[in-house]
C-alpha cells in the first residue's frame, strides 16, 4: 500500500467498482466488483463477481479483466491501464493481474479487513491462504484501502453472508 493522494478520478472509478459489487449482491454473489480504465481515463471493461452466478469459483471480477485485457489490449496499453476493485485482490487475481501485464491497482477494501469482517460473522476461511498482492506481484503500485468505503462494503458483506446458503 502507498500513501499517495487519490485523485477525484481515482474516487469515482473505486465509487463504480463498489456499485458493481452492489450489482453482485443482488444478483446472489458475493459483493465484488472492478473497473479497467485506460491511461487517458477510459472505462475499458467493466465486471462483477459471478461465482455463484456461474457456479465457478474462479469467475472474480479482477480475473475476469486480466483475461480481458490479455485479449485486447497492446502490451503497453496493459501496463498503462488501472484496475479499480472493491476488494483488494486474492492471489489467483493478483497472479492474472501480473501475468497480463497490468498496471496500478486501486481497491476499496483490504484482504486483512475482509478477513477481519468475516471472522466477525463466524465464516469460514478461504480455502486460499491470502496474501498481499504485493507478495504476488512484487513491484506493482497498490493504493488501497479507501475509508470512504468500508462501512458501506462491510454491511454488502454481512448481508451476503447472513443470507447466503451453503454452497453444495
Amino acid at each position: 500500500m502507498l500513501n499517495v493522494q487519490l485523485s477525484d478520478a481515482d474516487i469515482r472509478y473505486a465509487e463504480r467498482a463498489v456499485e458493481l459489487a452492489g450489482e453482485a449482491l443482488r444478483a446472489g454473489d458475493e459483493p465484488f466488483g472492478s473497473v479497467l480504465v485506460s491511461a487517458e481515463g477510459m472505462i475499458l471493461r467493466e465486471a462483477r463477481n459471478l461465482v455463484r452466478t456461474r457456479e465457478d469459483d474462479t469467475r472474480h471480477p479482477e480475473f475476469e479483466l486480466a483475461r480481458w485485457a490479455a485479449g485486447h489490449l497492446s502490451a503497453e496499453e496493459r501496463s498503462s491501464s488501472v484496475v479499480y476493485t472493491s476488494g483488494e485482490h486474492c492471489p489467483m487475481c493478483a497472479a492474472a493481474h501480473g501475468w497480463a501485464g497490468l498496471g496500478r491497482i486501486v481497491y476499496a477494501h483490504a484482504g486483512a479487513q475482509l478477513a477481519q469482517w468475516l471472522t466477525e460473522l463466524d465464516v469460514a476461511p478461504p480455502p486460499v491462504r491470502p496474501l498481499g498482492i504485493q507478495e504476488i506481484v512484487p513491484g506493482i503500485e497498490v493504493q488501497g484501502p479507501i475509508p470512504a468505503f468500508a462501512d458501506r462494503l462491510r454491511s454488502m458483506h454481512r448481508t451476503f453472508h447472513t443470507r447466503a446458503a451453503p454452497r453444495t
